[in-house]
This record gives C-alpha cells, sequence and structure tokens, in this order.
C-alpha cells in the first residue's frame, strides 16, 4: 500500500504540534503529501425559544478565529516549505470529528495521523473524544499520537 497523501488535523496545541512533527517526518519518509486540515467549531447557544442560531457578535467571533486561524496556518506552511515537504493547508468549519473524516475522503487521504488529548473519566464522557470518532468513522487508517508517546521518544533520545 502506497502512503501518498497524510491528513493531520491540526489544532494549534501542544499535542497537534507534536503530531505534526511525528507527521512531517512520517510523510518525508514516504514522499508524502500533508495535508494540514484545521476546524473551525460553529458557536451555537439557546434562544428563549430553544432554537440554536448564531447571533452577529458570534459570527464577529468566528471571523475573528478564521483570521487567527488562517495566520496559524501560513506559519506553519512557511516552515514546511523551508523544509521542502509537500504540503497543504485547509480550513473549514463544522463539527471537527465529521470534518475531519469528510475532509479525509474528499481528499483521499491514505493516512491521518492526529493527536489525542487523552482525556478519561467525567472529561471524556462529557467532551466525548475527536479522536474515537474518527477511528470508527475513517475509511482510512488512524494513527493516534498521545503525549505521553512523544515525550517518551524525547526522553529516549535524550
Amino acid at each position: 500500500m502506497a502512503i501518498e497523501r497524510i491528513l493531520l488535523p491540526i489544532d494549534f496545541s501542544d499535542d497537534s504540534l507534536n503530531a505534526l512533527a511525528y507527521a512531517r517526518d512520517f510523510a518525508a519518509a514516504f514522499n508524502a503529501e500533508l495535508l494540514l486540515l484545521h476546524v473551525i467549531e460553529p458557536i451555537y447557544y439557546a434562544t428563549p425559544a430553544d432554537m440554536y442560531v448564531t447571533s452577529p457578535n458570534i459570527s464577529m467571533l468566528l471571523d475573528e478565529q478564521r483570521a487567527i486561524a488562517e495566520q496559524q496556518l501560513d506559519r506553519l506552511s512557511a516552515e514546511l516549505t523551508a523544509q521542502g515537504r509537500k504540503h497543504r493547508t485547509i480550513l473549514k468549519t463544522g463539527t471537527p470529528a465529521q470534518v475531519i473524516v469528510e475532509a479525509a475522503d474528499a481528499a483521499h487521504a491514505d493516512l491521518i495521523i492526529m493527536s489525542t488529548h487523552g482525556r478519561s473519566g467525567l472529561a471524556h464522557i462529557l467532551l466525548g473524544s475527536v479522536a474515537e470518532k474518527i477511528v470508527r468513522h475513517a475509511t482510512c487508517p488512524v494513527l493516534t499520537i498521545r503525549r505521553v508517546a512523544t515525550e517518551a521518544k524525547a526522553e529516549k533520545k535524550a
């Protein structure tokens, strides 16, 4: 099986930047294109009639989030370009797990590499696990990178 495209969902957290470092090296080994995907999640609130809508203030917040995300993606893209890495950046809005699975399908990704925050217990129940949903629904393999794994790898190198 050839790996030509690797999708990397990125939220700019330390965990996702660790996954980026791993994915960058993985992509280089296969001469694969790296697709950096950032998903902006819509913000909804309940009105008195219990209808979920967005307000103009929330729209401004989303515009600001989009601008910041574009700047972050541009910065990462410049770094990857300087390293001679094949890559594209993708910015979408929606429910992260659903958008990531759809983007992987649309891009014909051969692999998804993503970080996990490793939540457990109540946090996992309340927040859910984006990674778990992606593993369940993706049509391509998913490689998850936990902070513990990247920290252990760094300690072995030291």
